[in-house]
This record gives structure tokens, sequence and C-alpha cells, in this order.
């Protein structure tokens, strides 16, 4: 199902004329990995930053230390600073962000195993952020869930981009 998104969102994004830029933590470069999988995605895959520490965020995609205190790693603002950070720092007109918790530890009762929050900003509008809590059923379904879910909101985004007739 990934793959069949993963070309969805690169053919849509070709079609806007649109490069792509992923901000990603607890996928490790899973989403980078699933569209640049198939061929010709060169076309619009401008870069991915894997920003799993802190550290990384703060330093790649200009997460502020304030709201990573106040919040947290996992968190809207942060998703949200993620996917700004990718636009700013990118040639891409789309990006997509996640950060969460895949477990097996980690988790909390109030930011528990399961918990993602997604950005995915496109160039010139206000960044759209939402939150999954999937089943805890594992890391690896827990990521693969993430990265399906974040490709589906990349091309939901376009849709919305391509109704509301703003230029690329």
């Amino acid at each position: 199902m990934s793959n069949d998104l993963a070309n969805a969102l690169l053919q849509a994004c070709q079609k806007h004329g649109i490069m792509l830029a992923t901000a990603e933590s607890c996928t490790g470069g899973m989403i980078i990995a699933a569209l640049t999988d198939i061929a010709g995605s060169s076309a619009v895959v401008e870069r991915g930053f894997i920003t799993y520490s802190n550290e990384a965020k703060m330093d790649m995609l200009g997460v502020s230390s304030a709201t990573l205190d106040a919040h947290g790693a996992v968190s809207r603002e942060t998703a949200i600073e993620m996917a700004k950070g990718a636009l700013a720092n990118s040639r891409a007109g789309l990006s997509l962000a996640v950060t969460g918790i895949a477990g097996p530890g980690g988790g909390s009762a109030k930011k528990p195993v399961g918990l993602v929050w997604f950005g995915v900003g496109l160039k010139g509008e206000t960044v759209m952020a939402e939150h999954r809590l999937f089943a805890d059923k594992g890391r690896d379904f827990i990521r693969r869930e993430t990265v399906r879910h974040a490709l589906q909101l990349g091309l939901d985004a376009l849709g919305r981009h391509q109704d509301s007739g703003a230029a690329p």
C-alpha cells in the first residue's frame, strides 16, 4: 500500500511542479526511502532530513530549544517547526514531518507508544499538524503506519492545494 501511495504522491508532486522534502524522526528515513525506491523519484524528491535527536532537529531544521523544552520532541509544535524547517532549508514546495514514539519503550501516560505527530507544509501556506495514536502492535507496525499516513497526508495537501487554485 505504501508503494502505491508513494507513487501517487510522486505523480501529484510532478503534476504540480512541486519538489518534496521530508523531516523524519521516528521513521528514521523510511518515508524518503519509500519515495526513492521508485525509479524517477529524483524528478520531485529534493531531500530528506533524518533528525532523530533533538540536536539534529535544532541544527538541521531550526526547531527551537524553547519548543523542545516546553512541549517535547513528540508534539504538535515540534512537528510544525520540523515541517517549516524542511521547507526553509530546501528547494521543496511540500514537506512531510513526523515525530513520535515507535516503542517498544519510551512511552508515558501523556505520550504513549504509538503516538505520532505529523506536520505538512506547503510553501506559502499555513503548516497543518495532526496526530495519530497507532495501536501498539510493535515498532515495525507503528513505523510502517506512520509512513503510510504521512504519504496520504501529502496527497491530501496537494489535493487541497489543487482545489484552492493556488499556484505552486
